[in-house]
This record gives C-alpha cells, sequence and structure tokens, in this order.
C-alpha cells in the first residue's frame, strides 16, 4: 500500500483529502504542521508528500527545498495562489507537481495516481552517458562520480531521455510517459520548466531543443 504524508492545516480539508485517499487505497498520514510533518517522514517510508504551501510555523516552499535535500520523495503542493511565479517556485525548490485551491478531490486524485505510476520498478542496471551514470535499480544519477539530487520528475525524464538517445521525444509522448495518459490536468509548461531544471544539474548541452518537435538526448548511452 502506497503511502501518503498529508501537511495541510485547514482541519476540514485535511480531514476531507485524508477520507477520500483512504477510500482510494493509500495509507495517509496527516498533519498540520511542519513540525509534525517532518518527524513524521523520519519514522516513516513516505512515498508522497502532499503539502500546503502556507503552514501555520512556515513556509511550505521551505518544507519541500528541506526534504528535496534528503530525499527523492515525489512532492505534490497545494497553494491558494495562481501566479505562474508561485508555480515555478514550487518547482525550483523541488515539487514535482501542484494542485489551485480550490480543487475537486477528482483532480487531485488523478494528479496522485499519475505521480505514483513514476515510482519505478527496474532491475539491477545502469546506464552510462558522457559524465553521466544512472543507476536504474537505485534511481541515483552520479555526475563525475558525485550524486546528483534530482527530483522524481528529473530523474524519469532522465531515465526516458536515457533509454531512448538520439530519438526525439515530442512534448506528447513524455506527457504520456511521465504524467497522465492524455495531459489531463497538466499545464502546457510543465514539460519545459522540467526539462530546463534537469538540464542545470546535468549539463545543457546534453538535452537539444529541436524547435517545434520535441527534445532530443545527443550522446551516446551504454547500458550496463
Amino acid at each position: 500500500m502506497r503511502k501518503i504524508l498529508l501537511v495541510e492545516d485547514d482541519q476540514n480539508l485535511n480531514r476531507g483529502v485524508t477520507l477520500c485517499l483512504t477510500k482510494e487505497g493509500y495509507e495517509v498520514l496527516s498533519c498540520f504542521d511542519i513540525k509534525t510533518a517532518k518527524a513524521l517522514f523520519q519514522k516513516d517510508s513516505i512515498d508522497l508528500i502532499i503539502s500546503d504551501l502556507s503552514l501555520p510555523d512556515g513556509s511550505g516552499l521551505d518544507f519541500c527545498r528541506s526534504i528535496r535535500r534528503q530525499s527523492n520523495v515525489l512532492i505534490l503542493m497545494l497553494t491558494s495562489y495562481n501566479q505562474e511565479y508561485d508555480i515555478v517556485s514550487g518547482y525550483e525548490h523541488g515539487a514535482d507537481d501542484y494542485v489551485t485551491k480550490p480543487f475537486s478531490l477528482m483532480v487531485l486524485v488523478s494528479k496522485i495516481q499519475a505521480l505514483m505510476k513514476r515510482i519505478p520498478d527496474l532491475g539491477s542496471q545502469t546506464l552510462a552517458s558522457d559524465d553521466l551514470v544512472l543507476s536504474l535499480s537505485e534511481m541515483t544519477v552520479k555526475r563525475e562520480g558525485e550524486l546528483l539530487l534530482l527530483s522524481k520528475t528529473e530523474l524519469q525524464l532522465l531515465v526516458l531521455f536515457m533509454e531512448n538517445p538520439k530519438q526525439i521525444l515530442s512534448q506528447d509522448q513524455l506527457l504520456h510517459k511521465i504524467w497522465d495518459i492524455k495531459g489531463n490536468y497538466i499545464d502546457s509548461n510543465t514539460v519545459s520548466v522540467n526539462i530546463s531544471r534537469l538540464r542545470q544539474k546535468i549539463g545543457k548541452e546534453k538535452i537539444k531543443t529541436v524547435r517545434g518537435v520535441g527534445y532530443l538526448w545527443v550522446n551516446e548511452v551504454q547500458n550496463g
């Protein structure tokens, strides 16, 4: 059973989301502040964190960033804001996706289901390209021997590119493989924002933009 940590200080919303996700078959650990959330995260094995942006003892963005420094766990942000700056800030702090309040529980469940599909079931294998080594069994990436901290989305993008080197992948293909099948509830800038973040960490020259077509992993890849 997949385990979700919910951090939401609105008690009614917290209760409603917890009930809904429990009915969907998830185990939900719910709390109302960052201090409790950090304690629960350290003590349990969490598959996904759902966190409000504004919490009584601090910023959800700061909480997201602190978690991302130590883990590649999936992170979904809940925000009352709908400005592009706030959305991009969430991605920059390590969030994998976001939902803007008010939202329907159906949309939230769809987002969660799409995120959960990214948790890999892979054998012991490595992919190497230029100065990168990707372990598919451990889902870790090293660049020149140094461990890189990538979000789940960035890791899944990297796997997809390295498994399909020198092949153009369209935005629709990336949405199909990494987000939900038809790209429902996915912002049109999601692909480009996440690829931009990935480029900054692995080297901008490794992924080429083919204007009007898609993206291309330019280097050879060796299987190990």
